[in-house]
């Protein structure tokens, strides 16, 4: 979204998101416990109108704020941050909208249009180590000393080492920032969403993206994209599941690095398939963590019951977050376990519900593809755990 306002003052600068599994836009961090997204109408009406029993299950909305790319006189780009000084009602999404645009291209372009390594200047790469994690992570990038390194399969499912991050965050941020350089003046505005930073409490945090639903076009969508998405459900688990994995990343504690998996590795995989990944997820690399089974489904079933009882809502093409801590299960002074585990939706640029803004069709009851997908997440971990 595009803001057509002058631009003055210092700001806050934004880096990537370096726990971004997934998703086609770039995931900012604003401070430790805030990331910062672009900003689409439907999405922000979405948090705004959220109802109460949903809350604990999304990540908390903080509001907006107004970013613009800026340029030093080295020609380094990077992002800043200017928080909204007074409220204003939502904007109208135009089709010149730059989250618009990044979001549709990065969809039809694999590649996303990333710049090669070797011309990406992020500018705090020339700042101390100790500025912030993030910066020392970014530097790892450039092979300087890596800190948490992480292993990403490759189309053949060989294991190659790119870093101390998941690689896909800094994917969707080149991307974006080459975009926004390339089609849009150096001072303007957009605006981005504010949302609750739902990691910031994890040392190693382990995320499963999981794109719910048997459909993933929202109602708006043109004939050839709502082919597109139909076919690619129709070829993956999707269509027998409710569900694909849209991206991975697990604390491996023998190596001490994250195993990283994308979407294009999710859409490959079949039922069983699927159900290895699951396992796969809540495995270190020395012992499977059977004690997070429990707490996870516990989550789970409070969220299937929630779905049940949202009339009218379609989550179509959102995601579910499962988070849980890859450092071990820590003990508290009494001698009992403290298992952190989270679910979390996310993702709410296609969702629709009777009220929403611009709707084209009212539903009526749940939506069954959610829910469908969530019955049979439920049933895989009862099988894993049965297992055990």
């Amino acid at each position: 979204m595009v803001v057509q306002d002058s631009v003055d003052t210092p700001g806050v600068p934004l880096e990537p998101f370096l726990h971004q599994v997934g998703g086609h836009l770039s995931v900012m961090k604003y401070d430790e416990h805030t990331v910062c997204k672009p900003l689409i109408s439907q999405e922000q009406r979405f948090y705004e109108s959220l109802p109460l029993a949903m809350k604990r299950f999304t990540p908390q909305y903080k509001g907006t704020i107004t970013v613009h790319l800026r340029k030093d006189s080295r020609g380094r780009l990077s992002l800043i941050a200017s928080p909204l000084t007074e409220n204003r009602g939502p904007f109208t999404v135009s089709t010149e909208s730059a989250a618009v645009a990044i979001w549709q291209t990065l969809q039809q372009s694999p590649g996303g249009g990333a710049l090669p390594l070797a011309q990406w200047q992020h500018p705090q790469l020339v700042h101390s180590l100790t500025e912030s994690p993030a910066t020392a992570l970014l530097r790892s990038e450039l092979h300087l000393k890596a800190q948490v390194p992480s292993l990403v399969e490759d189309a053949n499912g060989n294991l190659t080492e790119k870093g101390s991050f998941n690689p896909w965050g800094l994917h969707c941020h080149r991307a974006h920032l080459h975009r926004l350089c390339a089609e849009y003046p150096e001072n303007q505005r957009h605006r981005f969403l504010l949302l609750e930073n739902v990691v910031s409490q994890y040392k190693h945090p382990c995320i499963l993206d999981l794109k719910m639903g048997t459909r993933q076009h929202g109602d708006d969508a043109s004939e050839e994209k709502k082919a597109r998405h139909m076919r690619k459900c129709a070829q993956s688990t999707s269509a027998h599941l409710g569900m694909r994995i849209c991206g991975m990343q697990v604390y491996q504690s023998d190596k001490k690095h994250f195993l990283c998996k994308d979407k294009y590795y999710g859409r490959k995989l079949s039922v069983a398939g699927f159900r290895q990944a699951l396992y796969q997820f809540l495995h270190d690399g020395t012992r499977f963590r059977t004690e997070l089974l429990e707490p996870i489904q516990r989550q789970l079933q409070a969220l299937l019951s929630v779905i049940r009882s949202q009339s009218s809502y379609r989550f179509y093409s959102s995601s579910l977050l499962i988070i849980y801590d890859g450092q071990e299960t820590l003990q508290t002074p009494h001698g009992s376990n403290v298992i952190k585990v989270d679910v979390r939706m996310i993702d709410f640029a296609h969702t629709t519900y009777k009220g929403s803004w611009n709707e084209h069709t009212t539903y009526d009851g749940p939506d069954p593809g959610y829910i469908f997908g969530l019955e049979n997440l439920i049933q895989i971990l009862q099988g894993i755990h049965e297992g055990q």
